[in-house]
């Protein structure tokens, strides 16, 4: 099954910055082959339902293997069965609709 993701991993206990962290799993979600966009507060990824979540998983051992003593993520997961979808149609759904209200209005 192709699921959309949306998370955010938030190591705790390891200080104020944790780019660092989230560069590490950014390089997780790279090896894994998984398509994903990074955005200000957490990431998007799309994938196999399978390995969406094994490069999920994989981000904790990751972070915690860095010295993270705890870690809070926060996800969402989208899933189609009418049609296939990605990422890039959704975003470009909303650019057309935006498109669309911006001629209507002149």
């Amino acid at each position: 099954m192709h699921v959309i993701a949306d998370f955010c991993v938030v190591p705790l206990g390891v200080g104020v910055s944790v780019s660092e962290y989230v560069a590490a799993c950014q390089r997780v979600l790279q090896e894994a082959g998984l398509e994903h966009r990074m955005h200000a507060y957490g990431t998007n990824v799309e994938g196999d339902w399978d390995a969406v979540m094994t490069a999920l998983r994989t981000c904790h051992e990751c972070i915690h293997g860095m010295g993270a003593p705890r870690i809070s993520t926060s996800l969402r997961l989208g899933t189609r069965t009418d049609r296939s979808q990605h990422m890039e149609d959704k975003m470009r759904s909303v650019v057309e609709a935006l498109a669309r209200i911006h001629h209507q209005g002149t």
